[in-house]
């Protein structure tokens, strides 16, 4: 009924050859999808019991194609595998980048961050076109290990409960052991392969190693795992039991695309108010960077800088606030940061002086 093995490796040929372009379009786009709805916070369980998956998926696909090609296993039911591998290997590293754009996109400032997404995104819409070169050991292995450096960036913290550049550096470490300990096994079988590819392994690794250490020393790498949940600027900021009263102005759906405005009487002080998400067990500083844009000089002016800790775990985030005493009209930012300087967000705004004050709408935070 269903014929021998071999014709069923035949059958699993033609299919292959026929719809693999829909399957990887069709791929891409679910896994986009289920992602994101799996994807919600970076230190839940199933988020990264996923992550976990696909990574052992990436690597068991890398090594049958390679023992394949190096004859170590044969018979038409590694054939039909050896067909879907490249398959397997896109579907696992789309998963993978697309959890990390979903992560690291919570975690950035697009003016800052823009570079490292956008390489996380070209890799996850270039994978549907990569399945010929992940016939050749390097370059998947080097794509496999920007994973494993993307993976270990925010898991490891999530694990210690610290951020820092010692953490990114042990992070690295931990990429470093973990695809040099899958290259070990893989050589136990596929020695020849393995070291006829040293050079392009070496290269392929090593460039990404680099890479990600520019980025991240440069302030470019999101500061993942925290994240922005909300962030504003008002007239008042006050504790009210176990949360906030903010008085603000109201805003049309029209601000949505320009700058707030504020509109202060002269001597009247200004309040920025965030809330960052940060995961259980991780405590942690920011800091509310305030600049003023220097019109004469063309360029923003450091004001002050002010600092409070974070406590992990809140889904809304920690909240905090700081504030500008008299601040002189013009522009104002103000960068949500972290101790190295990594923005997490940023609230820009024009204060302007006024002689009455405005109507005002006090919300709860």
């Amino acid at each position: 009924m269903f014929g021998t093995i071999a014709d069923i490796r035949e059958q699993s040929k033609e299919l292959f050859e026929r719809y693999e372009r829909h399957l990887s379009s069709a791929g891409l786009i679910l896994g986009f999808i289920a992602d994101s709805l799996t994807f919600q916070r970076v230190d839940l369980w199933f988020g990264n019991l996923a992550l976990f998956f696909y990574i052992a998926v990436a690597a068991s696909g890398i090594a049958l194609i390679n023992l394949y090609e190096e004859r170590v296993v044969r018979g038409n039911f590694f054939a039909i595998l050896y067909y879907w591998a490249p398959i397997l290997v896109q579907y696992a590293f789309g998963g993978l980048f697309s959890g990390f754009v979903i992560f690291y996109t919570t975690s950035a400032s697009l003016s800052s961050s823009w570079p490292f997404l956008l390489l996380l995104v070209g890799i996850l819409v270039g994978n549907e076109f990569f399945k010929k070169r992940y016939l050749h050991l390097a370059f998947p292995v080097s794509i496999f290990f920007l994973a494993l450096f993307s993976f270990f960036i925010f898991y490891l913290p999530i694990l210690v409960g610290e951020m820092g550049a010692r953490m990114f550096l042990l992070s690295g470490i931990a990429s470093l052991m973990a695809i040099g300990l899958f290259l070990y096994v893989l050589s136990l079988f596929v020695s020849v392969r393995v070291r006829q590819s040293r050079r392009a392994l070496f290269w392929g690794i090593g460039s990404v190693y680099v890479a990600v250490n520019i980025l991240y020393f440069a302030n470019i790498i999101p500061p993942i795992p925290l994240s922005l949940k909300d962030a504003g600027v008002y007239h008042s900021v006050r504790r009210d039991g176990g949360g906030y009263l903010v008085e603000g102005e109201s805003q049309t759906w029209m601000d949505f695309f320009t700058h707030v405005r504020v509109h202060l009487r002269k001597g009247e002080p200004v309040y920025v108010f965030s809330a960052v998400f940060a995961p259980t067990k991780l405590d942690t500083e920011i800091i509310h960077h305030w600049q003023y844009y220097h019109e004469e000089s063309d360029e923003w002016v450091t004001v002050s800088r002010s600092s409070f800790s974070i406590v992990g775990g809140r889904d809304g985030g920690y909240r905090g606030y700081s504030f500008k005493s008299n601040p002189a009209p013009g522009w104002w930012r103000v960068a949500i940061e972290t101790s190295r300087g990594q923005r997490v967000g940023r609230v820009t705004f024009k204060v302007e002086h006024v002689l009455d004050r405005p109507d005002l709408v006090t919300e709860t935070r």
